[in-house]
């Protein structure tokens, strides 16, 4: 099977369920958005030496590629996604809040404004919030009001900026005291 189909020569792109459109128009501009973030998270993953944080952050790629699913649909296609596999859920937004809730209780919260770039790995989860930020931003027009991907994306803005600034306090506490 070769890579290249030759199909979006035109400018257009197929859909999940079937469909094409352009590929400038808001459904391709919004999963390609999440594609950027979930490569975003996956730069900050490479930097990372803790099993844990390492897992979370592959979850939560994982979860994009759910997020792009349901974003790559047609509204008259949306009754065959499925939960969890090609629809975001509740229960994922939920799993994030938890995550947030669990990071948060590790370190002590900034009192002011953060300043990225204490470590690499801080570097690299603010650099993943912000592009998740701007999918965020891409996907509002196209989301319908049942759809739980915005309140996902917000959500994981929210878990990368607790999961950087954990990474800077455990990096005051690693470092040698001399």
């Amino acid at each position: 099977m070769k890579i290249y189909t030759k199909t979006g020569d035109d400018g257009t792109t197929g859909l999940f369920y079937g469909g094409r459109v352009t590929k400038d128009s808001p459904l391709p501009k919004a999963y390609g958005a999440v594609d950027e973030a979930q490569a975003a998270i996956g730069l900050a993953r490479a930097a990372v030496q803790d099993s844990e944080l390492n897992e979370l952050l592959t979850i939560l790629c994982r979860d994009l590629y759910v997020a792009m699913a349901e974003l790559a649909t047609l509204p008259e296609n949306h009754s065959k996604l499925d939960p969890g596999t090609t629809l975001v859920t509740d229960d994922m937004v939920q799993h994030l809040e938890q995550q947030i809730d669990n990071v948060t209780n590790r370190f002590e919260s900034p009192t002011e404004f953060t300043i990225p770039g204490q470590t690499e790995i801080s570097a690299r989860l603010d650099w993943a919030r912000v592009v998740v930020r701007r999918a965020e931003r891409e996907t509002i027009d196209i989301c319908q009001t049942e759809s739980r991907v915005l309140p996902y994306l917000n959500r994981l803005s929210d878990l990368l900026w607790t999961l950087a600034r954990w990474q800077e306090d455990e990096s005051l506490y690693s470092k040698d005291p001399q």
